[in-house]
């Protein structure tokens, strides 16, 4: 018997739609200010103006919707600035996301490197950062990336508020559900006449 192709509709009626991200979720995943000075410092890296981060995203959104102003209706200032803005979420996350993989990582391999017993983690020669060391230095690096990016979705998230008029929330594409198909509706039949 040859088998026939599924059209992309059946595919993707078995698949269940991905959760869209939310800025609650990029907050969880992302340095806030405190914990982002703290990493700097601790690090020596730069301290971030978390607050002139913000600000100048969403400055940046509402000159960018003010020139666009008289080309694009309500509706499509909205949709234009909820998917700008959705880049800014997702972008924010996805640093998120990594950052904590990286402290997971720094983690695990710090506490490897605390048993003395094993030799294939102590520090290299002199002058040279143990593996935990450059895993702890390059998950602070993260940590920094991630909370700048936070703050630029802040700012994004902000200017949508003041733009649109309402709060952002993350695009869902409605789900489709085209109803009972025939084979269905004929099966339905067929056991009605069982009684």
């Amino acid at each position: 018997m040859a088998k026939t192709a599924r059209t992309p509709r059946q595919t993707a009626r078995g698949i269940p739609p991905r959760k869209s991200t939310t800025l609650e979720m990029v907050r969880l995943s992302c340095p806030d200010a405190v914990q982002g000075i703290l990493i700097a410092e601790r690090f020596g890296l730069p301290v971030l103006d978390s607050d002139g981060i913000r600000d100048q995203h969403e400055k940046l959104i509402i000159e960018t919707a003010g020139a666009l102003g008289e080309g694009l209706s309500e509706r499509a200032m909205q949709i234009h600035l909820q998917r700008i803005v959705g880049a800014y979420v997702g972008s924010a996350h996805g640093a998120g996301q990594f950052y904590s993989r990286a402290v997971t990582e720094a983690r695990d391999l710090t506490a490897k490197a605390a048993n003395d017993a094993r030799d294939e983690d102590l520090d290299g020669p002199v002058g040279f950062q143990s593996a935990a060391q450059r895993k702890r230095e390059f998950a602070a690096e993260m940590g920094v990336q991630a909370h700048a990016l936070l703050m630029a979705a802040e700012g994004a998230v902000a200017a949508y508020e003041q733009v649109v008029g309402e709060r952002w929330k993350p695009f869902e594409r409605p789900v489709e559900n085209p109803g009972p198909t025939l084979d269905r509706k004929a099966a339905e039949m067929q056991m009605a006449a069982f009684g």
